[in-house]
């Protein structure tokens, strides 16, 4: 009997859902995105009371309202449920676009010297705010810097966010986030 595949979109929901469930408790609610939040502040040295704080907790309520909104009201989500609510906020765009709107926050604070690109160095803060810690993780940002000029343009990021929510492709830039994917 053969085993059924994951669909690309699944597998790379699989690992969000488990960067995001930094209890481990097989559930996703608020506190682990605020978790997040704060290892976002920490790790880029942001002041709560700066804007670019105000901004990604904006985005990450926003995101997670939208999630609720597609399961049912659940206050946490088990893993099918963090799937179903996702795939659907992500096609939902009618109240809040989660592809753009956490993606541009996360920029503003990963772009630590305010020149409108992410250097290595700022990339690999975002890899350690994450856990990600696959022995490839780095070799992405050679993915993401699609125009080869050493760092990773707004429109570079936001595309690659694009594709892991929307493409089927696993070796697709914005897919490789979480290193390479088991195809």
């Amino acid at each position: 009997m053969a085993t059924a595949t994951a669909d690309p979109i699944t597998t790379k929901l699989d690992h969000l859902f488990s960067a995001t469930d930094n209890d481990n408790d097989g559930y996703v609610e608020w506190a682990d995105y605020q978790r997040l939040i704060d290892r976002y502040l920490s790790a880029y040295k942001i002041d709560k009371n700066d804007r670019r704080a105000h901004a990604l907790t904006a985005a990450y309520q926003m995101y997670w309202m939208e999630l609720l909104r597609h399961a049912d009201g659940n206050n946490r989500l088990n893993k099918e449920q963090y799937h179903h609510a996702n795939r659907a906020a992500s096609v939902d765009t009618s109240r809040f676009n989660m592809v753009e709107g956490v993606p541009h926050a996360i920029f503003d604070v990963m772009d630590t010297d305010g020149d409108n690109t992410i250097s290595k160095e700022e990339f690999k803060q975002f890899l350690d705010v994450w856990g990600i810690s696959a022995p490839d993780a780095m070799d992405t940002f050679a993915q993401l810097d699609t125009d080869g000029d050493g760092s990773i343009s707004r429109h570079e990021y936001i595309r690659a966010v694009r594709e892991f929510f929307y493409s089927p492709d696993l070796d697709a830039a914005g897919s490789l986030f979480f290193g390479r994917l088991a195809k």
